[in-house]
């Protein structure tokens, strides 16, 4: 996952029983992916895994897809062939995170050594 004020890039699909998401490196990527297939999926996917957010749509609790739910929805649970389908009927979403803000230890001070006085 990305630390400070980087970008998270994922791609929700909508599934009859369940909601998936997929996490990609960014919305560039997939887009030439949806144009050059033989972009290999290593240099768009961020990962390997599929998440179900339990109809909560790409913002629910993220918990990993059960082979059963990924059998039900796309009829198979090899991760490339959902991850494709995933990618191909997905919406891509992009979101900032948020930073780490303010001070982050007030009782250091200044940021001088405090060991022993001497």
């Amino acid at each position: 996952m990305p630390r400070g004020n980087a970008s998270q890039t994922k791609v929700h699909y909508k599934g009859t029983e369940e909601d998936f998401v997929i996490f990609v490196d960014d919305v560039q990527a997939v887009q030439e992916w949806k144009k050059d297939k033989s972009v290999p999926l290593a240099q768009v996917v961020s990962g390997w895994k599929v998440f179900v957010t339990h109809k909560h749509g790409a913002q629910g609790i993220m918990d990993s897809a059960s082979n059963s739910a990924l059998d039900n929805e796309f009829g198979t649970h090899k991760e490339e062939d959902v991850v494709i389908q995933i990618l191909e009927k997905g919406t891509v979403q992009e979101s900032e995170e948020a930073g780490r803000s303010g001070s982050t230890n007030d009782s250091m001070g200044a940021g001088v050594a405090h060991g022993p006085r001497g």
